[in-house]
């Protein structure tokens, strides 16, 4: 399927929020918007109203432009079991819930570890997803309220989508990441070249997200773990990294 118009807007220091934008109906929803200003202004530079708003998790750097957009008219969508900590929601959803723009149908995954509730946005039919700060270009989001187990089941599932799977995240961490699994996994050919890449893209200024899940595959030593275990002792590798 296709029809989707997926517009990148940088927010804060280091985030990304999503426009969605349904190209027959012209409706727009946007993920994780952390602030609404630059939201709101790529919106209307492309004459769009946004009419949803679909929140992955509590956080406030994904959270923060929330009641803005509201009072812009938005309907805020986000994780049931984080209600209490997102005031704005509207409508709560977890596992097996579905969200619509269009004719576009995403489900609902839940996907705990970085947050308890934590919720990615999957729409099967358009080959894409978004993960929040869960799935991150060559990383995994910290575990701020779950164990290893909770991001390895995570990581589980986002490996057996399809190679083609774009994944949206909520942040341009690929550079710290690139180097961190180079560092735990040196022999990596495919590692070691797409830290070349992504080094230069970033030096041009380009952004790095989106990417596959057949990136991943071969270069995210979390999804390659093998085990929760492995998991838990790369996240507090990578926590102390500072290479």
């Amino acid at each position: 399927m296709s029809g989707l118009e997926i517009v990148r807007v940088p927010v804060l220091s280091d985030n990304y929020a999503w426009l969605i934008h349904d190209t027959k109906t012209g409706e727009v929803a946007v993920v994780d918007p952390g602030e609404a200003t630059p939201v709101l202004a790529a919106a209307k530079a492309r004459d769009w109203t946004i009419s949803q708003v679909w929140t992955t998790h509590w956080h406030p750097d994904h959270t923060g432009g929330n009641a803005d957009m509201k009072a812009a008219g938005a309907t805020i969508t986000g994780p049931g079991a984080e209600a209490a900590k997102i005031p704005t929601l509207d409508t709560q959803v977890g596992e097996g819930d579905v969200v619509r723009i269009g004719s576009h149908t995403g489900h609902v995954l839940s996907v705990p570890g970085h947050t308890a509730g934590h919720i990615a946005f999957h729409f099967a039919d358009d080959a894409l997803i978004f993960t929040g700060d869960t799935l991150f270009a060559m990383g995994c989001g910290r575990l701020f309220e779950g164990p290893p187990a909770d991001m390895w089941r995570n990581m589980e599932r986002y490996a057996e989508l399809p190679d083609a799977t774009k994944a949206y995240c909520g942040h341009e961490y690929t550079v710290s990441n690139a180097a961190f699994a180079a560092h735990v996994d040196p022999d990596n050919a495919a590692i070691a070249e797409r830290k070349q890449a992504v080094e230069a893209q970033r030096a041009e200024g380009e952004a790095t997200v989106p990417f596959t899940i057949g990136e991943e595959r071969a270069t995210n030593p979390f999804l390659r773990a093998g085990s929760a275990d492995r998991l838990g002792e790369l996240r507090a590798m990578k926590d102390a990294f500072r290479g």
